[in-house]
């Protein structure tokens, strides 16, 4: 009963709503930073943020996440709060 009460207690903090993943900067983050803070987003869909940041540089803003194959705008939006930007220096 005792490892019950326990596993259960484990089980509720893992899932609890209220638990709540830090802030992920997409223009620095590795596919596995992107794929455990944002929801909707594994890591196939994180190695194409990653290869599309690669290939078309840092995102200027969090709706040009949605250009991205596979992350259409109900994952930006859902994941808005989630999704940090760092400061891109003019090219």
């Amino acid at each position: 009963m005792r490892n019950f009460v326990k596993a259960f207690g484990l089980a509720l903090s893992i899932a609890s709503p209220f638990a709540i993943a830090a802030p992920v900067d997409i223009n620095t983050a590795s596919a596995e930073q992107i794929a455990a803070a944002l929801n909707g987003v594994g890591p196939s869909k994180a190695a194409a943020i990653v290869a599309y940041r690669d290939q078309f540089g840092p995102f200027t803003s969090v709706d040009q996440l949605a250009e991205v194959s596979g992350i259409g705008p109900a994952t930006v939006d859902k994941n808005r709060d989630q999704i940090q930007l760092e400061a891109v220096a003019p090219q």
